[in-house]
């Protein structure tokens, strides 16, 4: 009788469980953050550690007399009155306004050309438009400042060859569009896929029923799809921001055919990057990238914030 209580206490999980459950208990808890260990510990030592390595660096300063001196915050003091880095965000700023709401327009444009079904070969067009984001941001920059070229490029050689007077695309008046149209042709893919992914999540009957309301594809375009793209249309946004404030590679490459027109302030990533590595201003470099970033968390609490209050109101 004993032995059969023992069996029957032992088959039971709600006799002989608690202690059973308690460890298994501990168990899920504990696997949470063993999951996640590996990544808290990649993003300290490749994020965290890098970050509050450059801010002890930008709060120090290297003097002829006296080596490593600190000096607090003189080099955030210095950067603030740099003439050569405002003009630099002010240009990026100018670039921004010019090259972010076409990338986007067309990108939409994309995107509801290919939910309309009306497309043929909507599969290669979507291919089509993608694949200039798998080209790297070094090679279409190449690619460009060649046809770009006044003397060697293809564009030059037509209008030479049919008398047509043709720009020249890296000079200063036609530089920042020029470098507006290459982000353009590399991004617009991969914000189409973004907004497109989003529209295929709009239910299908919404479009039944406006259909059946007498909604031609325009209304439905612009009463469901849009409505439907507003928090897609924001995330891109945000990307073009960080992304248009960190131009980099392409005035950097640029600058090797057209050094009169890029200097090493073109852009405020540049001059970051050409006051650690070319002036060896490591500590004021470190003060110019946290002063970038000030900006770009700034232009995106704008835009959410701006985001926002439309919605609320």
């Amino acid at each position: 009788m004993m032995t059969a209580t023992t069996a029957a206490s032992t088959a039971d999980p709600r006799r002989a469980g608690p202690k059973r459950r308690r460890l298994g208990g501990l168990r899920h808890g504990a696997a949470g953050p063993l999951f996640v260990a590996p990544f808290m510990a990649l993003f300290l030592l490749m994020f965290l550690t890098p970050l509050g390595y450059a801010a002890y660096l930008s709060l120090f300063q290297e003097r002829l007399i006296g080596g490593t001196t600190f000096v607090g915050l003189d080099n955030y003091v210095a950067a603030l009155k740099d003439p050569l880095l405002g003009d630099g965000v002010l240009r990026v700023a100018a670039f921004f306004v010019i090259q972010v709401p076409l990338m986007l327009l067309l990108a939409l444009l994309f995107a509801l050309a290919l939910d309309s079904g009306l497309l043929r070969l909507a599969r290669v067009i979507r291919l089509g438009v993608f694949v200039p984001y798998a080209v790297p941001s070094v090679v279409a920059t190449l690619m460009w400042g060649y046809l770009y070229g006044p003397d060697f490029g293809p564009f030059a050689q037509l209008g030479e060859k049919f008398d047509l007077p043709v720009p020249h695309f890296l000079s200063d008046g036609w530089m920042l569009s020029s470098l507006a149209n290459v982000v353009t042709w590399e991004f617009v893919g991969y914000n189409m896929i973004i907004l497109y992914a989003a529209l295929r999540t709009v239910p299908q009957e919404l479009y039944e029923a406006a259909a059946m309301d007498g909604a031609g594809p325009w209304r439905i375009a612009w009463s469901i799809k849009l409505p439907a793209l507003r928090p897609a249309l924001l995330l891109t946004l945000l990307f073009s921001v960080i992304g248009s404030f960190q131009l980099f590679n392409e005035p950097k490459l640029l600058q090797d055919i057209a050094p009169d027109v890029i200097d090493s302030s073109y852009t405020a990533n540049l001059y970051a990057y050409s006051l650690a590595f070319t002036g060896q201003q490591v500590n004021y470099a470190a003060a110019v990238s946290f002063l970038l970033g000030l900006v770009i968390v700034i232009f995106s609490y704008v835009v959410l914030f701006t985001a926002n209050r439309r919605r609320t109101s």
